[in-house]
């Protein structure tokens, strides 16, 4: 039944590799990241064990090869190099300076990695582009955009909101939101992700997994013993010293959060699965300018028909429609020719209609000429009868238990 997402997820490695070993790793990084998207989907729904074990590594594979990459092109850097295969980026290591006694050296790899979980980017996500979600977004733009354009406003003991923390179930735009608020305010978007596996990583590639685990139980309570009091310590300083510095905190998990680091944020917003008009918007966002026959009440009844999906839900519905115009082309036994030379794939009583196969139009030496058809409503129902909302009834009562006890609607 989902097996579309793993031939997808290998139709997009094979193009990341291929792009990979010819140096243009532009190309490659958003191809291995939209085969992570397929295979994170897949996984979802894989039952049989040994596939998932087999995948799960693949995933791991091709994820550290994306971070290679991204870490490359974040530096301004041409790329590492191909051997042939998914090269390995290879950057100098920072040398311990001389005298560093143990501590020193502790805290250098804890810098590095550190530095190596910060993903630094320029985003390019409009208020617009985030469905519903009007109060966080006026939260966040009485913290960002109100005191850049109105400095006057914030005088005497009026000062902006300096430390957000967005919490919700995966998949309901907490990081797109994030994005957005980075691009309004025309700011660096800094992301701290996975530090705990960055930092382990190099140690864990040096133990053998058996003596690892142990060393990494006792390893990991001290380093985030350190990371949270260093957090604290920042965060402590925002607001006063640093005027311009905006925390905005995502999580999944918010009963998991410290209460000392809880307090640290001013305002605690809950960001709920979307509602039916956000739902409606996101159909239209992922869809785009592909081309499609779906009418205003079409995009209503999806929005309709899709009660309880998260954001990431619909924009993996939205990817696999996407290919369903394609796999009626690869399958169709009938074309037409259109008037400007175009042959589309068609049914047998379509006035015009060929026999032929795309596989023979393409032996003609047609292949630039056939077009897939338009995407219509048949092909979300045909996905959506195989697709399940992935956030569980259960997920959304510790969200709105840890809501009335703590946060806010967002």
């Amino acid at each position: 039944m989902y097996s579309n997402f793993k031939e997808q997820a290998i139709e997009y490695v094979r193009q990341a590799v291929a792009e990979d070993n010819s140096g243009n790793y532009a190309k490659a990084f958003p191809l291995y990241m939209n085969a992570l998207e397929y295979f994170k989907t897949h996984l979802k729904y894989e039952k049989n064990p040994k596939i998932k074990e087999a995948i799960t590594q693949k995933f791991t594979e091709y994820l550290r090869r994306a971070e290679e990459i991204r870490a490359v092109l974040d530096e301004g850097g041409s790329g590492p190099t191909s051997n042939g295969d998914a090269a390995v980026a290879t950057k100098p290591k920072t040398k311990p300076k001389d005298g560093n006694d143990g501590e020193d050296a502790d805290k250098e790899k804890l810098r590095s990695g550190l530095n190596s979980a910060i993903i630094r980017e320029k985003p390019n996500v409009k208020w617009n582009d985030v469905a519903g979600l009007e109060s966080a977004k006026q939260a966040l733009q009485e913290a960002v955009i109100l005191p850049v354009k109105f400095p006057q406003f914030f005088t005497g003991k009026r000062r902006p909101w300096r430390a957000f923390l967005l919490y919700g179930p995966p998949g309901t735009g907490k990081s797109y939101l994030a994005k957005a608020v980075a691009t309004e305010a025309d700011s660096t978007f800094f992301s701290l992700k996975g530090l705990i596996v960055l930092v382990f990583r190099p140690l864990r590639m040096r133990l053998r997994l058996r003596n690892f685990v142990c060393v990494e139980k006792e390893m990991k309570v001290k380093l985030e013993r350190r990371i949270k009091t260093e957090l604290l310590v920042q965060m402590q300083g925002v607001g006063h010293n640093d005027d311009k510095v905006l925390v905005l905190a995502a999580t999944n998990t918010p009963y998991a959060l410290d209460q000392a680091i809880r307090r640290r944020f001013d305002k605690r917003i809950y960001i709920p699965l979307p509602d039916l008009k956000a739902r409606q918007h996101m159909f239209k966002v992922h869809l785009g300018d592909t081309p499609h026959n779906l009418t205003e009440s079409d995009f209503e009844a999806l929005a309709r028909k899709t009660e309880g999906f998260s954001g990431s839900d619909i924009s993996v519905c939205v990817k696999d429609v996407l290919f369903e115009p394609v796999r009626k082309t690869q399958d169709a036994m009938f074309f037409t020719k259109t008037s400007n030379g175009v042959w589309v794939p068609c049914g047998p009583k379509q006035p015009g209609a060929i026999q032929i196969t795309m596989q023979e139009l393409d032996a003609q030496g047609l292949a630039e000429k056939i077009i897939p058809p338009p995407i219509s409503r048949t092909d979300f129902d045909k996905v959506l009868a195989r697709q399940r909302p992935t956030v569980s009834k259960a997920d959304l009562e510790v969200h709105e238990r840890f809501t009335k006890e703590f946060g806010e609607e967002g």
